[in-house]
């Protein structure tokens, strides 16, 4: 019954479409459609965090509504987002500067002289950027799965969101539901996207969050009803962020080999104790990748854990690693294809705060199962 299939498949769609549709209406009405903060079931704040890394990305095309809503579902704490621009200023919710690998832009005839070259944090990179597009052209396009492994059924069918549908997803949801968005890649944006008020990137990325009443500090009243991380790779960005909004931030570390974009710092110098000590004043937390926390040695086994845990603890500041997912190819030798075995190693071996997961079902039934408050 593949007609069946694919109707149902499309009814998820437009339940998510009619989800978020006033949201886009030039800030009308920046409001929840439904309930109030004060009568949801509260953020979890008694295990460390479930945060859906684009959504429940496991199951469907990632940073799409469906992708989103299915997280909530599914109890994560947190959804994650991207957020990038296009070429007329709008903020969307996308990981990649260029649209190729998760949506069907390539079969788009009318964009096919779009394709370029240009370089995105020290390297060069080709695709179609998605700064060459408008929000409306980018809303012809539809999702599909980064990798050939997870369910490909959905391919073809989400749209691309703007970051305004996204926190009105958080917002419609019907217990509190925290948003996690990053600054992606702000020093590539701020090149290739201008503002017409002569406002940044920064600038916009938080005016959106401040539109939806969005402030306050970490675990303050304010904060616990409509909670929120800022999260970049790029400290500089961070620091100017601090200047707009007392909202908690999270600084990104990325790969051993990856040197930050805006400051081209190397990981062992963001990671000294001086560079955390001037951090803390800026962010509450560290969100790195995990394989720079407890890396593997060449036979995919687990190697000695860094300090950079203990480091960050010893100054206040949560530990938020990415990127954890349940297939097999993603699991270290030591685990023996069990991710439960996984979340077992990080949150009571490790002690993290929070863990980025493409299966926010799967962290959530783990933690059910191992704590004795559940929710």
């Amino acid at each position: 019954m593949e007609w069946k299939d694919s109707l149902l498949r499309r009814g998820i769609v437009v339940a998510a479409a009619l989800l978020v549709l006033g949201c886009a209406c030039g800030g009308a009405t920046a409001r929840p459609l439904v309930g109030a903060a004060g009568a949801k079931q509260p953020l979890q704040t008694s295990r460390p965090f479930n945060i859906a890394h684009r959504g429940s990305n496991g199951e469907l095309p990632e940073e799409t509504a469906v992708a989103y809503m299915r997280a909530i579902e599914e109890g994560a704490d947190f959804i994650e987002a991207d957020i990038a621009a296009t070429k007329d200023g709008h903020l969307v919710c996308f990981h990649d500067m260029t649209l190729d690998d998760t949506t069907d832009v390539a079969d788009h005839k009318e964009f096919a002289g779009r394709r370029r070259t240009l370089e995105v944090q020290w390297a060069n990179v080709t695709g179609f950027f998605i700064t060459d597009f408008t929000l409306a052209e980018l809303k012809t396009l539809r999702a599909k799965q980064r990798w050939s492994f997870r369910e490909q059924s959905h391919n073809g069918i989400s749209p691309i969101i703007t970051f305004d549908e996204f926190i009105n997803i958080a917002l419609n949801a019907k217990r509190v539901v925290g948003i996690y968005p990053e600054m992606k890649s702000p020093v590539f944006v701020n090149q290739h996207v201008k503002w017409a008020d002569g406002k940044k990137y920064e600038d916009k990325f938080i005016a959106t969050l401040k539109k939806y009443g969005y402030g306050g500090k970490y675990m303050t009243k304010p904060w616990l009803e409509k909670p929120v991380f800022i999260q970049s790779f790029a400290p500089t960005s961070l620091i100017y962020a601090a200047g707009l909004t007392d909202l908690p931030k999270v600084f990104l570390i990325d790969d051993v080999t990856v040197r930050t974009e805006d400051t081209n710092q190397s990981y062992d110098e963001i990671t000294s104790d001086e560079y955390l000590d001037y951090m803390k004043d800026y962010v509450v937390g560290i969100g790195p990748w995990k394989d720079t926390v407890v890396p593997p040695t060449k036979g995919n086994r687990l190697a000695t854990p860094t300090d950079l845990v203990a480091m960050a603890h010893a100054r206040g500041l949560q530990v938020h690693p990415y990127t954890y997912r349940n297939e097999n190819r993603f699991l270290h030798y030591n685990f023996r294809q069990d991710p439960y075995a996984e979340y077992d190693y990080w949150l009571n071996n490790v002690g993290v705060d929070g863990l980025f997961t493409d299966f926010p079902a799967s962290l959530r039934r783990f933690q059910e199962w191992t704590t004795k408050t559940r929710y």
